[in-house]
């Protein structure tokens, strides 16, 4: 059975008054718990696309480059899209919903917030009021300053790069130390790895990326230390 088969159902409950909270409650082991994270981020999603005042369809379009939604499901998607944006919850209470969801593996909680920063920066700019939006959603998910300022560098033109803070090490740290983290975090990209954790095997596009930053940040690291 597809994602979007089981969005389907979801979809349904939504319709029959339940709501998006009593979805997301429910929504919470495997198979279920991917089709959780897959709302979590339309979710989000949706509430970060206004926070610049409008919703783009650009950044609508992001969505299909994480998700690969069917055509016959794409009146689904735009539902709980469009669901979740009139809703009348801030978007910190979803954050602290989805943190409580997630609060065994941080590291979907970075898959999560990987995805907003894609679609944040999918109509061509980065507002000042989404990056308020990010910030406050990093903080939430207690991801620390570090992944925050190591992803927005990731996506946002310009932004200064740390590659200490791309693998999560101090700069003093014995080079063996931070080899391990780098061989640790090139795991934790794996295809196989991120599916067993709950990340739709479409969002699993955005670890090419992350991995790309994830060896050249070792590369500059490794470089420094032999000069």
């Amino acid at each position: 059975m597809s994602i979007w088969t089981r969005i389907t159902a979801a979809v349904s409950a939504l319709a029959s008054g339940e709501g998006l909270w009593g979805v997301l409650d429910r929504l919470r082991t495997p198979p279920e718990r991917s089709v959780a994270f897959t709302i979590a981020v339309i979710a989000l999603g949706a509430k970060m696309a206004k926070a610049d005042g409008q919703v783009t369809r650009n950044e609508v379009t992001a969505f299909r480059q994480i998700f690969a939604i069917p055509p016959a499901e794409e009146a689904n998607a735009a539902r709980v899209f469009n669901l979740a944006r009139q809703d009348v919850a801030g978007f910190d209470a979803y954050a602290r919903k989805i943190k409580a969801m997630f609060r065994d593996d941080d590291r979907i909680l970075v898959d999560l917030l990987e995805g907003l920063f894609h679609v944040s920066v999918a109509d061509g700019r980065y507002h000042p009021r989404e990056d308020l939006f990010l910030a406050e959603v990093a903080r939430i998910f207690g991801l620390g300053d570090r992944c925050f300022r190591a992803l927005r560098a990731r996506f946002v033109p310009d932004v200064p790069r740390d590659p200490y803070d791309v693998l999560g090490v101090e700069p003093d740290a014995p080079i063996e130390d931070i080899r391990l983290a780098w061989k640790q975090a090139v795991r934790d990209c794996h295809p196989d790895r991120m599916i067993a954790r709950g990340v739709p095997e479409e969002a699993v596009k955005l670890a090419e990326r992350r991995l790309i930053d994830i060896n050249r940040a070792w590369e500059e690291i490794s470089a420094r230390q032999a000069a």
